[in-house]
């Protein structure tokens, strides 16, 4: 276990997914757009697509699919992380309290469940019959729910040199990245391998990325988004952190418009083999500036000066200087409509099992066609309802470990 990655596309080793529960049951019209979802998913066909997609990794593959729900429950059946853990939730609402209540009458299992999918007032009291005089509104949440948990890209990111821990942009999303940490820095499976890239030592003043926002272009580079969720600051430290460790020699910064549908620098493109990529052209298009981040030198105390500066050129010249005999797919086969429809299907974001071979929706056909005339191997999923969180399959996935190119 190296938890470390040099591309996008190397065989699939090792992956992080976790299967929709009753957290998205939580969601309803009136609070379905606080939570960062269009729609409200009928989670039983959800997770059918869902067992679909991870059942297609363990059959096609010899990747270890690890379940995010259990990987939780290894480390938080230790005693002292369930209590710590437990606490930090119930901060988040101002609730330490009931620490002690949750701690006596669930079981480790129920408190996995709670810390994913949250907990309301009226089902905390009736489990527990000391607070059944306390005045909480019967609809307030104790421990607020997770429905994008199973967004699994977003709340960290494996690079070159390490893993970086995201600070999401939305309160409802960080909890998610608490709890990937806590799983990285404790499990047995984990522990011995993760460095920390970002955010490091500095604590004091965070800014937000997110997973979907971070792509390995190359062994010696890496590519993030700087979206309405990235922040540049955020960009810059990680950058300082890679270059450092001698194995990344740039770091480019890719200016992103602020649109929902371009949410990610992972909605604009994927890298799919070492000279291939898909793209969503219009997004491409309207990609606002692009920086490069490199070390120019070093100054008289042996340490690195960090140099940043415009790039004059397209993403795509970009990546046509970095990948020789590069091959650009557009989505939609490159049809302004289907493209447009496609993209809002997260056409663009598909995941690769290998150089070559992908998983994709089955509803993005002329995207998928495009691919199998390049040679490239589709593997359709079902997608009606995992899409109506506006995330593609390489969202839904959290690459650990890939054979390196």
């Amino acid at each position: 276990m190296k938890l470390k990655l040099n591309s996008e596309f190397g065989t699939l080793r090792r992956v992080i997914m976790h299967r929709p529960g009753q957290e998205i049951e939580r969601l309803t019209p009136q609070n379905s757009s606080e939570l960062l979802f269009e729609d409200v998913p009928y989670l039983e066909s959800m997770q059918k697509e869902h067992d679909e997609f991870f059942n297609v990794i363990k059959s096609t593959t010899d990747a270890m699919v690890y379940r995010l729900r259990q990987l939780l429950l290894d480390v938080v059946k230790q005693d002292v992380f369930k209590e710590s853990i437990l606490l930090d939730a119930l901060a988040r609402s101002s609730h330490e309290e009931v620490c002690g209540d949750i701690m006596s009458c669930f079981s480790t299992a129920e408190i996995v469940t709670m810390l994913i999918a949250g907990i309301r007032a009226d089902e905390l009291k009736r489990k527990v019959p000391a607070l059944r005089n306390r005045k909480f509104d019967s609809n307030y949440y104790i421990i607020h729910p997770s429905p994008n948990m199973y967004f699994m890209r977003d709340p960290a990111a494996v690079t070159q040199n390490g893993v970086i821990s995201s600070n999401m942009k939305f309160s409802g999303r960080q909890f998610e990245s608490h709890l990937l940490k806590l799983i990285f820095k404790h499990h047995p499976d984990f522990k011995d391998a993760y460095h920390e890239v970002f955010p490091g030592d500095d604590i004091s003043t965070i800014p937000t990325i997110e997973g979907g926002d971070v792509m390995v272009i190359s062994p010696k580079v890496l590519a993030i988004g700087c979206s309405e969720r990235t922040e540049s600051a955020a960009i810059e430290k990680v950058a300082k952190n890679v270059l450092s460790g001698g194995i990344v020699e740039r770091v480019y910064e890719v200016k992103l418009p602020g649109r929902r549908n371009y949410m990610h620098l992972d909605t604009v493109f994927t890298v799919v083999d070492e000279n291939l990529v898909v793209t969503y052209p219009e997004a491409i298009d309207s990609l606002q500036e692009t920086y490069v981040h490199r070390i120019s030198s070093m100054d008289n105390n042996r340490k690195f000066i960090m140099h940043k500066e415009a790039v004059q050129q397209s993403l795509i010249t970009i990546l046509k200087n970095e990948i020789s005999h590069l091959e650009v797919i557009e989505t939609g086969y490159g049809h302004p409509d289907h493209s447009s429809r496609e993209q809002w299907y997260d056409g663009a974001n598909v995941f690769a099992l290998g150089p070559r071979r992908v998983i994709s929706y089955d509803r993005n056909k002329h995207t998928n066609r495009a691919l199998r005339d390049r040679g490239v191997d589709v593997i359709e999923i079902r997608s009606s309802e995992l899409s109506r969180g506006l995330g593609g399959p390489r969202c839904m996935t959290m690459p650990i470990e890939r054979d390196d190119i």
